[in-house]
């Protein structure tokens, strides 16, 4: 009872900051349009913004390792683990710029995906081939341009947290651009939040694992399906190195 209450509070929150948020994000938009083609300073609201979520719940505390390692100055082809909805939220505390490709639903979220919208993410309709060669060709121009990609090679949420396989979008992209690949590891949102849940599971520390990067010469003549199958099982090797668990 205490933790349906606590999670109505949380969703509560959720939904009225946004309306408080997304007219600020409005206006940094309309502020920056002339100068910021790349939208880096909306994407820095937008990390403070998700951020709030779980600096003010005390039952997340998240760590957030290996944040040097991205450079700044390079456009990657970052891929992590999905275990959760609160991959996404935890994501942003990285602070470094990027693009999400998401799925076309989200957009849809009254203010969320609006905001979504002004940050020019990359949507993503599934089982359409049209819809994933326009991906694509969206994010090969936004590595040319910069900016940096955030996929879930997973293509969806695990039900039991275990890595599922590896669709090979995110090293066919990689490939094809000869932009690096980022590995990043989530740990333990799975716990925190299950996917297809809304209760929040109490307290449980939650980790970003940011991981050597991977150059373009390194993969160059690799198979695309060795090479998902390859970083798959680096990342799984460190999910099972460092689990987190509830505390």
């Amino acid at each position: 009872m205490l933790r349906a209450a606590g999670s109505a509070l949380f969703w509560i929150f959720i939904t009225l900051s946004s309306l408080a948020m997304f007219p600020v994000a409005l206006l940094c938009w309309a502020l920056t349009l002339p100068f910021d083609r790349r939208k880096v300073i909306l994407h820095q609201l937008t990390c403070f913004w998700a951020s709030l979520y779980t600096w003010l719940n005390p039952a997340w505390p998240v760590e957030v390792t290996g944040r040097e390692k991205i450079d700044s100055r390079e456009a990657y082809v970052m891929v992590a683990n999905h275990q959760s909805l609160l991959d996404i939220l935890v994501l942003f505390r990285l602070f470094r710029h990027f693009k999400w490709v998401s799925k076309i639903e989200n957009f849809r979220i009254p203010c969320i995906g609006w905001n979504m919208y002004l940050n020019q993410y990359i949507q993503l309709k599934r089982g359409d081939r049209s819809s994933t060669s326009a991906m694509l060709r969206s994010c090969r121009e936004n590595l040319a341009n910069g900016n940096s990609i955030m996929m879930f090679p997973e293509g969806t949420r695990s039900l039991t947290g275990k890595l599922r396989s590896f669709k090979t979008g995110a090293f066919s992209l990689a490939k094809d651009a000869r932009r690096p690949l980022l590995p990043i590891v989530v740990h333990g949102t799975a716990s925190a939040l299950p996917k297809r849940g809304v209760i929040l599971q109490g307290h449980h520390r939650i980790l970003i694992e940011v991981l050597d990067p991977l150059p373009y010469s390194d993969f160059a003549n690799e198979d695309v399906e060795a090479l998902a199958q390859r970083v798959r099982e680096l990342i799984g090797e460190h999910l099972e190195k460092a689990p987190v668990r509830a505390s």
